[in-house]
């Protein structure tokens, strides 16, 4: 079972990789696939270039052999949708691995603004991570996607390659890259919120607002 976690990682925090440890043991899989986005196609413009996103990846998870970082949506021009790289992810594995793709209740709640979204799950499984925020609406499409396709047992996704729907609700850290961002930008410390190769890199290259001579 072939299983990735999307997103922008604008930076990398330990709320991120503390869920994609998470899923490994949730999913009883050896390794989950983090997926940088190059352009969001649902969001302003990122605070760092995919490169040096990239790099703090590569530094975060340098240590964690469970974690493995799947760049090709960095290394595909134009913005990032999902199907596409479901596509493709599709086309290496065949027919028959199961490919499953992490999102939070966030996003979901806007899954069916997403581009080509009916195709997604017949190419993957879908695994909706609870997150802060409003319920899901009884009445739209993502509810009614949820409500047909739902399974409570993590084994039921090895059973066919694609198009169930888990909805999992482990131990989240309450922490955000907005948050960290702003919190860089305003001069303070963002230590124990991110790993600390992270935040050498991040003052190195005065990444979103850091002072590179800083020491806390």
């Amino acid at each position: 079972m072939h299983v990735i976690y999307g997103g922008t990682f604008d930076p990398v925090h330990h709320g991120h990789l503390r869920l994609a440890i998470e899923l490994c043991d949730r999913l009883g899989v050896p390794n989950v696939s983090l997926v940088p986005c190059h352009i969001p196609p649902h969001r302003g413009d990122t605070g760092a270039s995919a490169g040096q996103r990239l790099t703090l990846l590569e530094l975060a998870i340098r240590d964690e052999a469970a974690l493995r970082i799947d760049d090709r949506e960095l290394r595909r021009a134009g913005a990032s949708y999902t199907a596409d790289t479901l596509r493709q992810l599709r086309a290496e594995l065949g027919p028959e691995e199961p490919l499953v793709m992490v999102v939070g209740t966030d996003a979901f709640a806007g899954f069916d603004r997403w581009r080509e979204w009916q195709m997604i799950p017949e190419l993957a499984h879908i695994v909706v991570v609870q997150r802060p925020g409003p319920a899901l609406d009884p009445d739209g499409q993502p509810a009614k996607l949820l409500a047909e396709r739902e399974v409570s047992d993590p084994a039921r996704l090895r059973e066919r390659p694609a198009g169930l729907v888990l909805a999992l609700d482990p131990p989240l850290l309450d922490i955000s890259a907005t948050g960290i961002r702003d919190r860089i930008a305003k001069g303070r410390s963002p230590r124990y919120l991110i790993p600390d190769g992270v935040w050498a890199e991040i003052r190195r290259q005065g990444l979103y607002g850091a002072c590179p001579d800083g020491n806390f």
